[in-house]
């Protein structure tokens, strides 16, 4: 009790001297606007352009929605490590750190968002590419046909014109068909350049079979992603509750011993103390991991 009325007093002590330097602005403003300065600060420039998408699309989270994971990752490990540890201070410790994990998993989802709408951009491109290319027979024409009639978003709208402004200037595509699949490694998008270029160079009287089972293969490709997706969205549930029962396997321990004979083996042995320690940190370890791979080359072939 004594360290929660330390920590209480101090937090209040804290909130006054914000309040009282800050007088004539909402401190919850404040406390807003500081942490968005160390954001724009710390924060990877490519990672603020793709967080910027995000919000575009409208899929970011809200400042409420950020408080309540917050809350919730505070209020989570403070009762789970007391159910280990029967210590206040040591819940505490746990609580705060279990903040650090919400900028990790912001970073994880938005680039699994942007992963998304970047994969989707892609089909869009290449789909519609065929189409044009199907009536135009030729490539540079194709891309204007595609950025002329709005249906793709930056950054590939972008990309798309700097491939015609390089196709204009070198008189040739070569450079701009590299340039495109360096910065957007997708095997139908290499496939599909490939193909343009046999028709270009070498010539054919009827390349519509070529690109009709060109588009057949994409339509094959993304409905295989989009099957993935589900696939990890259902595994990502069980995933989740199975990480959290491993948290509770203490309360099956504590079960079969006692709560008290429990308690009394903590404050006679260093070793399980030390082993608790170890559970909670690879438990953890292995939530994160997952998250990570749940979030990582969504749409990626």
């Amino acid at each position: 009790m004594t360290i929660l009325l330390f920590l209480g007093v101090a937090f209040i002590l804290i909130f006054v001297a914000v309040y009282r330097k800050n007088s004539g602005q909402n401190v919850y403003k404040y406390i807003a606007s500081q942490t968005q300065f160390l954001y724009s600060k710390f924060a990877p420039y490519s990672f603020q352009v793709i967080r910027e998408k995000v919000k575009e699309l409208g899929q970011e989270y809200t400042t409420k929605q950020y408080a309540i994971q917050i809350a919730a990752f505070m209020g989570g490990s403070f009762i789970i490590t007391y159910l280990y540890f029967y210590n206040i201070l040591i819940s505490l410790i746990y609580s705060a750190l279990s903040i650090l994990a919400v900028p990790y998993l912001t970073y994880l989802r938005c680039k699994r968002v942007y992963s998304e709408y970047i994969f989707e951009q892609i089909q869009v491109y290449t789909t519609n590419t065929i189409m044009e290319f199907a009536t135009t027979q030729s490539f540079v024409k194709a891309l204007e046909g595609v950025v002329e009639s709005g249906v793709l978003e930056d950054p590939v709208k972008s990309d798309v014109q700097t491939m015609i402004d390089m196709a204009y200037e070198n008189g040739t595509v070569d450079q701009s068909i590299i340039f495109f699949n360096n910065k957007y490694d997708y095997y139908i998008v290499k496939n599909m350049h490939q193909l343009f270029l046999q028709i270009t160079n070498e010539g054919a009287r009827d390349s519509s079979q070529a690109l009709e089972n060109m588009s057949l293969d994409i339509d094959m490709l993304v409905e295989g992603v989009y099957r993935d997706r589900m696939d990890r969205a259902q595994f990502h549930k069980k995933f989740l509750t199975f990480g959290f029962v491993l948290y509770l396997m203490v309360m099956l321990v504590q079960l079969l011993l006692g709560t008290e004979k429990y308690v009394n083996l903590l404050k006679e042995s260093l070793l399980v103390k030390v082993l608790l320690h170890a559970i909670i940190l690879i438990n953890t370890y292995f939530l994160l991991n997952g998250e990570k791979y749940y979030n990582e080359d969504v749409g990626a072939e």
